[in-house]
């Protein structure tokens, strides 16, 4: 495996996240006091908080929280989920597991950026860029196009981020479809599920369509509970889920134990927090929309299909990287210009920025922003 290069996201992040006055490009839904939390918690899941004794977990996971994620399925079971730190931990793993020097990949962009260098220090990978023009879609002809002999992966994202975006249910079946006829693993990101601006169009977990599909997922993004650092992978095949525990042991191992558990009560209350967490993106929505309507010849917007971030254009004639560092070190508002997510893989757009619709009374970013263009 070949080394990889900084990341892009998180260089930008160390130096403006906790700095910044206002983050306006937050990925994850607001988070919660740890005593809201304890508050959805059941009887048993109260007692085990007050016994909790600070000892090694199970590799594969607090078996209660594995019970409780395969119920969020439709035919996978605690057997067949794996718990990690993070998703970032699950995603390396998973394509150091599945990808060899001399196999192929195929991932969709724009992506988080792991998705595609870490493939891309394994082996070869081709990228299908999503459409703007046409809402950010996913053209499967392409998909089906860049598919080789050896492609072992199918590296995708929905809700999207950066973007938003969703694809229709029966094109994610009929991606499933096609990675079975060909012996290839389906690697479904699924960490923004739940949060759908219509809930009718919330898409099934892949593991639930394929038994060699794997499914992730984590507290941190549609729950907003990025502190509790689990995540997990769903899939039915066994084998290779043994094999993903075996590739854990020369990483975290096993996760801490109060994070498994408050994890295991947050899964459980997740009808609850989603619920939550879609009201207080329905109640930024307009915000968002009013400041962008203010400003038609200055930004392209189009609010996300799915998830708590877009992917809005920047018009202005200096250009979205310098639109962006000046309103930071301006005005401490926080926003990912294009380069962040630029790929290796495909062209990407060079005038978008990421911002984020899931933290609790955004009006006065808002009203800063608008504030710093008024002054310009």
């Amino acid at each position: 495996m070949t080394a990889l290069p900084d990341f892009r996201l998180e260089t930008y992040f160390s130096r403006w996240e906790f700095t910044a006055r206002y983050h306006l490009t937050a990925s994850d839904a607001q988070s919660m006091r740890m005593t809201e939390l304890l508050e959805l918690a059941d009887e048993s899941d109260r007692e085990a908080w007050e016994a909790l004794t600070l000892g090694y977990t199970e590799t594969y996971g607090d078996p209660g929280l594995r019970q409780a994620i395969a119920e969020t399925c439709v035919l996978a079971g605690p057997e067949d989920v794996l718990c990690f730190a993070g998703a970032e931990e699950a995603l390396y793993l998973a394509m150091r597991v599945l990808l060899s020097p001399g196999d192929h990949a195929v991932v969709v962009t724009p992506n988080y950026q792991a998705a595609e260098t870490v493939p891309l220090a394994i082996c070869e990978v081709t990228g299908v860029a999503l459409d703007p023009a046409r809402g950010w879609a996913l053209d499967l002809d392409e998909v089906r196009a860049a598919l080789r002999p050896n492609t072992r992966v199918v590296s995708v994202n929905f809700p999207n981020n950066p973007t938003g975006a969703l694809i229709p249910a029966a094109d994610l079946a009929a991606l499933a479809e096609l990675c079975d006829e060909r012996g290839i693993r389906l690697f479904s990101d699924e960490v923004y599920r739940g949060l759908e601006a219509d809930p009718a169009t919330t898409l099934p977990q892949a593991t639930d369509l394929s038994p060699s599909a794997l499914s992730l997922n984590v507290t941190s993004k549609a729950l907003g509970l990025p502190g509790l650092r689990v995540g997990w992978i769903v899939c039915r095949d066994r084998e290779l889920l043994s094999r993903l525990e075996r590739a854990k042991h020369y990483t975290s191992i096993c996760n801490s134990a109060p994070g498994e558990l408050l994890a295991r009560i947050a899964v459980k209350a997740s009808d609850r927090i989603l619920a939550r967490n879609r009201a207080l993106l329905a109640a930024n929505r307009p915000l968002f929309d009013a400041f962008f309507a203010a400003h038609p010849g200055l930004f392209d917007w189009h609010p996300p299909a799915g998830g708590c971030v877009a992917f809005p254009r920047y018009l202005g004639p200096d250009g979205v990287e310098r639109f962006c560092t000046e309103l930071v070190e301006q005005a401490g508002v926080l926003l990912l210009p294009a380069s962040v997510f630029r790929s290796e893989l495909t062209p990407a757009p060079t005038d978008r920025f990421r911002i984020g619709l899931g933290r609790r009374d955004p009006a006065p970013a808002l009203a800063a922003l608008t504030d710093w263009l008024a002054a310009r």
